[in-house]
């Protein structure tokens, strides 16, 4: 048994060969990326993973907190590493993924707060932020056509 570790908390589950490649293609993604996606990228540089093991590592890392998980407008899945620090909310274009890391210490205390309140125990809450980033705004006024 192999210990994973993307911040503080360490899951052990058995290491393959096709869930370390899953996890170090996983952490070279710059943004948040869909399991299909990150499929291709694994083929495409040659590794033989099935996209069944795909899905199954990455919920894997969902279930045990090291990855940060969004919905497209589809519905499909995004992941992302979850920083060290921990849990974060991010703002996601709907246009090209891009993602940022935005503040979100108001929902922490009011998920605290809520907790307090009810006597409830290991809240869990999802915050999903969506729109079109300066870039595709941009790229999006010049294809406009002009009056």
């Amino acid at each position: 048994m192999d210990g994973v570790s993307t911040g503080e908390r360490v899951s052990t589950w058995r290491s393959t060969r096709q869930r370390a490649a899953v996890l170090r293609t996983l952490l070279d993604c710059r943004d948040f990326v869909s399991a299909r996606d990150l499929h291709a990228t694994l083929t495409a540089g040659g590794a033989t993973v099935g996209l069944t093991t795909v899905y199954r590592t990455l919920r894997m890392l969902e279930r045990d907190g090291h990855v940060d998980v969004v919905r497209e407008q589809t519905g499909e899945r995004l992941y992302r590493p979850r920083p060290a620090d921990g849990h974060r909310h991010y703002l996601v274009c709907r246009s090209c993924s891009f993602s940022l890391a935005v503040e979100a210490e108001a929902v922490e205390r009011w998920t605290n707060d809520v907790a307090t309140a009810t006597g409830f125990a290991e809240i869990e809450h999802t915050v999903e932020l969506s729109g079109v980033c300066d870039r595709c705004q941009s790229q999006s006024d010049r294809q406009a056509p002009h009056p």
